[in-house]
C-alpha cells in the first residue's frame, strides 16, 4: 500500500450549487486517487494510504441524505487501517468534516470552515492549511478559481515537505458538463510536472477561455484595424489568401470561421450570431498565439 501524502481542499459553493476537490502532492497523478465528487451528493478527498472506495461509498451515503460527519464516521468505523487514513468531505448541504488518523506522517492535520475542509499530511507545517483556508474564504470568482487559489497559497507557503509532482481540480454541478448531460463541469489534472500547482492554475484559466461564456462587456467590434490583425493571422496560418486590406467581408469571415473551428473558439465567435464582433478574451488568445503584427 503506497502512501498518498498530500494537501487538499473539498468545498461546496451554494451560489453555483457546485462541489469540488483540489489536491497537490509529491505523488504521480494524485487526482486519479484522491478526488471524488458528484452533483447532489458532495465531494470527498481520500489520502494518506488512500482508501479509494471511500470515494464512491462516501458519495453514495451523502447522496442518500447522510451528513458529511455521519458518512465519515461510518466509513472510518469499518476501516482496519483507520489510523493511517486522512479524509475530507463536504455533503450536499455544504456541511464539512475531516479526519486525520493518529499514524499519519507529520506534519498532519485538518482545518474546517463553512462549506469546506482542508487536510494534509507530510506538510511543512500547519501554516499550509491556514493559508489554504484563508485564501479560499477571501478569493472571489467561481469555485474552481477559489479551489486552485487555495492550492497556490498552500504551495507558496509550504505544501508537501517532500517536494512537488502533481495536482488536480475537479468541480461538478448538475448538467454542468460538456453537452449538458453530465455533471463534470471541470476536471483538470497535472500528473507529472516540476511546478504542478502553477501549471494547474494556467489550465483553469485556459478552460475558462475555451468553455466559458463570453461577457457582453467583452464584445469588441471588428474595426478596420482589428480586421487587418485577423487577416494577418489568417494569412500566417494559411486560412486566407490575398492582401491585408482591413475589409471584413464575407471571404474574411468564412476564412476566420475555419480558424476559429481549428482553435476551438466556437463559444466565443460565431459567423451566424455575431460576425462583426469578437470577444476580447478570444482576441487576446489569438494575439498571443499568432503574434500581434
Amino acid at each position: 500500500m503506497r502512501t498518498v501524502n498530500t494537501y487538499s481542499i473539498v468545498a461546496y459553493d451554494p451560489t453555483e450549487d457546485a462541489w469540488g476537490v483540489a489536491v497537490a502532492s509529491k505523488f504521480l497523478a494524485v487526482g486519479s486517487v484522491v478526488s471524488w465528487a458528484r452533483a447532489g451528493a458532495g465531494a470527498v478527498a481520500t489520502q494518506s494510504y488512500a482508501n479509494v472506495p471511500f470515494g464512491n461509498n462516501g458519495l453514495a451515503l451523502m447522496e442518500s441524505g447522510k451528513t458529511a460527519q455521519e458518512t465519515l464516521d461510518t466509513l472510518i468505523a469499518s476501516d482496519n487501517y483507520r489510523n493511517k487514513r486522512q479524509v475530507g468531505m463536504v455533503d450536499k448541504f455544504g456541511n464539512s468534516a475531516s479526519y486525520t488518523g493518529s499514524e499519519c506522517h507529520a506534519w498532519a492535520g485538518h482545518k474546517l470552515g463553512e462549506g469546506f475542509a482542508c487536510q494534509g499530511n507530510i506538510l511543512t507545517g500547519a501554516n499550509t492549511l491556514d493559508a489554504m483556508a484563508d485564501t479560499f474564504l477571501y478569493t472571489k470568482g467561481e469555485l474552481a478559481d477559489r479551489l486552485v487559489a487555495s492550492l497556490v497559497a498552500g504551495d507558496t507557503i509550504g505544501g508537501d515537505s517532500r517536494g512537488k509532482q502533481s495536482a488536480a481540480v475537479l468541480v461538478v454541478k448538475a448538467n454542468g458538463g460538456y453537452g449538458g448531460d453530465n455533471d463534470r463541469y471541470l476536471d483538470l489534472r497535472v500528473d507529472d510536472d516540476p511546478e504542478p500547482v502553477r501549471k494547474l492554475s494556467v489550465l483553469v484559466n485556459t478552460h475558462h477561455m475555451f468553455f466559458g461564456s463570453p461577457k457582453p462587456e467583452d464584445a469588441t467590434p471588428i474595426t478596420n484595424d482589428i480586421a487587418r490583425e485577423l487577416q494577418a493571422m489568417m494569412l500566417q496560418g494559411g486560412y486566407l489568401g490575398g492582401e491585408i486590406n482591413g475589409v471584413w467581408d464575407e471571404m474574411s469571415q468564412l476564412a476566420f470561421a475555419n480558424l476559429v473551428g481549428n482553435e476551438n473558439l466556437e463559444e466565443r465567435w460565431s459567423i451566424e450570431k455575431s460576425p462583426s464582433v469578437i470577444d476580447k478574451v478570444a482576441l487576446g488568445y489569438l494575439r498571443n498565439k499568432f503574434g500581434k503584427k
